[in-house]
């Protein structure tokens, strides 16, 4: 039998602004609940999550780590994100599995832009949240500043459940539900104190805004607040629970991660009012059907999460969404049609496996080398329906990778193949018009990590820079060409003559067109002409392939000894290099439509950016998220090869955008002048 049955399991998420102390949370409820025996720190790199090569150096987390704390009987597995931007899907796998969320907010900084972006993505999964008010032993840290900020963005669900008062590093927290005060020791543990005039004063400042919160979850607890009764704590848990799994109450909770002060306080919420995985009964499908869950059902897993190891090999972590998953269980992959067998079955705690026999309803482990399986696949005993996959944004930030050395070059795709295989926001391919191996992400950090991780991992070193723009060339006139070929060294030579008539084309490439009559130039050598046209315009005047061209050949005429396919060919490719010298050739960019979400207010400055970029508004709408516009433009691909980092940076990390290329525009003379220059430079050296 699994250890802890799926009623005494809780999933949580942890999100939050950069810095804001989820990774000290984590730390701190490992430490007080006995999962560890001493308190790691981020500053000096020896947290249990943050375990990581790439992690310890830069000092903050990259990749979901799980941290399992055993409180009262109940396993809770906390699911550590990063805070930062780039690694937005990381933040995606965890809440695909999640129960519930917590939100950590700076006391000092209060609601920041991480903040917004934690709840709007706990919302999306469809997660109930709540607020854990770190770092209360700042000195210039505000609790009633802040609660009224989570109250004023995020609306009247907001509840506080606990108060704090401290003098210096020593917090006290006023108790809502029992009106009772509580002090922490240097262990985390709390224990009842005084209730002074000061905690009684900051308690009832904020005991309406609970007493409205419960009192919308049921009818009694409503009579019982209209009246003023004692409202028990197992009355107020209840309550709490209830009003967590519908989203009518958020629940906001503050201490110190650091000094641990008020993390066993949310433990206690978590293991008493936090959903466990069959509070909501059912699961979706990828269908967008329900599926009952039943803990006592055939085995069903969900694969959230992939770590390509260079050591273990493919690590595949999962959560278990019906019946309980034990060793040398035989499941098939829905997506794959594959069979696994699950040999090893172990739950983490950072980097530390523990084997184990069985896992119940709800629980979260993870099975090494699954050949055939990847994330966001379900694997099952028995039927066929696959969970509701994770949706990823789209990744936008390209850079040319750029190997070191031949041997470098030689393991790039089997690596890139591994890290893809790891973050599903990255984007690797070989470029078919530049013949360039680029990679897209999510933001510049995410691809500096990947360069860090090549090379520590699989000793791959490489550049990041940025990525050629696949330009194209068109004439703009009519010209009719006369080329011949003739070559005569004793012997049998060469002989190709032809006339042939360039136009701009209606379709893409070459259209290609025979109208000669009298047979001046025999049928059997119209392919060679045409073939040769469809190698020479590989490279225009500035070395880009040119694209609807029209040519008809319209007469010419041949030796009977000396005509020969390769002479036909090589005179199409003179005739197409007078056609450059005559016909006008102009550069054309790929454009594309650029749907920009930001906030109301800044909008004027976003429209200005893009005209600085050439960029032309197309309209404006109101954006689903209240308070934000949807603004519609087009705009070069060329002046966009930044804008995942500048947008960032406009907007505070609160605007969003999707672009793709439908068409391609000529360039401006100056710059197609400056492109065209450039390319001869290069041909010279």
């Amino acid at each position: 039998m699994a250890k802890f049955g799926t009623s005494n399991i809780r999933n949580v998420a942890l999100l939050g602004h950069g810095g804001s102390g989820k990774t000290s949370f984590a730390e701190a409820a490992l430490y007080i609940s006995g999962g560890t025996d001493r308190l790691g720190k981020t500053a000096d790199g020896n947290t249990v999550c943050d375990y990581d090569p790439e992690e310890i150096k830069r000092g903050f987390t990259i990749s979901t780590s799980i941290a399992p704390a055993v409180w009262k009987d109940c396993k809770i597995n906390f699911l550590d994100t990063p805070g930062y931007l780039d690694f937005v899907g990381e933040v995606k796998q965890s809440l695909r599995v999640a129960g519930a969320a917590v939100i950590f907010v700076d006391a000092k900084s209060g609601v920041e832009v991480g903040t917004e972006l934690a709840w709007d993505a706990a919302e999306e999964a469809g997660v109930p949240r709540a607020f854990f008010i770190n770092k209360y032993d700042d000195p210039e840290a505000n609790f009633d500043r802040v609660f009224a900020q989570l109250k004023e963005k995020f609306g009247s669900s907001v509840c506080p459940v606990t108060v704090p008062v401290k003098s210096g590093k020593d917090i006290v927290l006023a108790d809502l539900i029992e009106m009772k005060a509580f002090a922490f020791d240097g262990k985390g543990k709390a224990s009842e104190t005084a209730m002074t005039g000061e905690l009684s004063s900051a308690a009832e400042s904020h005991k309406e805004d609970f007493n409205d919160a419960i009192a919308m979850v049921s009818e009694e607890i409503m009579e019982k607040v209209l009246m003023e009764e004692e409202i028990t704590r197992e009355e107020a848990a209840a309550a709490m629970h209830d009003g967590i799994v519908s989203g009518t109450i958020v629940p906001v909770f503050c201490g110190s991660s650091v000094t641990l002060a008020g993390v066993s306080v949310l433990l206690d919420a978590i293991v008493d009012s936090f959903p466990k995985f069959t509070s909501k009964k059912t699961e979706k499908l990828s269908d967008g059907s329900d599926s009952a869950i039943d803990e006592n059902g055939t085995p069903a897993i969900f694969v959230f999460k992939t770590v390509a190891d260079p050591f273990v090999g493919k690590m595949s972590f999962f959560k278990v969404m019906n019946g309980s998953l034990k060793t040398n269980a035989v499941l098939k992959n829905i997506a794959t049609d594959a069979t696994e067998k699950m040999a090893h079955i172990y739950t983490i705690k950072g980097k530390i496996q523990t084997e184990v026999d069985e896992l119940a309803c709800g629980d979260i482990g993870m099975i090494a080398k699954l050949a055939n399986t990847n994330t966001g696949d379900t694997l099952r005993e028995s039927g066929d329906a696959a969970y509701a996959g994770i949706v990823y944004p789209d990744p936008y930030m390209t850079q040319a990778i750029i190997p070191d050395t031949a041997k470098d070059e030689g393991k790039i795709s089997q690596s890139l193949a591994r890290m893809v295989e790891e973050d599903r926001t990255l984007r690797y391919e070989t470029d078919p018009e530049t013949k360039q191996m680029v990679i897209t992400g999510i933001g510049d950090m995410q691809l500096s990590v990947l360069s860090s991780r090549l090379k520590s991992r699989y000793g791959v070193s490489i550049k990041l820079e940025a990525p050629k723009i696949p330009y194209r060339e068109k004439i703009t006139k009519s010209v009719d060409i006369h080329a011949r070929h003739k070559k005569q060294n004793g012997g049998s030579g060469q002989f190709g003559d032809v006339w042939i008539r360039f136009a701009p084309g209606e379709e893409e490439g070459l259209t290609f067109t025979v109208s000669v009559v009298g047979g001046v130039v025999p049928k059997n050598f119209n392919p060679a002409v045409e073939k040769g046209l469809l190698e020479a315009m590989q490279k225009g005047v500035a070395g880009f392939p040119m694209t609807h061209l029209a040519a008809d050949l319209h007469d010419g005429s041949y030796h009977p000894v000396d005509s020969d396919e390769v002479s036909f060919k090589t005179a199409a490719k003179m005739a197409y290099k007078m056609c450059l010298e005559q016909a006008g050739p102009v550069l054309l960019e790929p454009v594309g439509d650029l749907d920009i979400t930001v906030p109301e207010g800044l909008v004027g400055d976003i429209m200005g950016d893009l005209n600085k970029r050439r960029g032309s508004i197309m309209g404006m709408d109101p954006a689903q998220k209240k308070g934000y516009t949807v603004i519609h433009a087009t705009a070069p691909k060329a002046e966009l090869i930044d804008y995942p980092i500048a947008l960032r940076a406009m907007t505070q990390g609160y605007g969003s955008f999707s672009f793709k290329v439908s068409d391609y525009a000529q360039v401006p003379g100056n710059i197609a002048q400056k492109i065209t220059e450039d390319y001869k430079k290069q041909q010279e050296a």
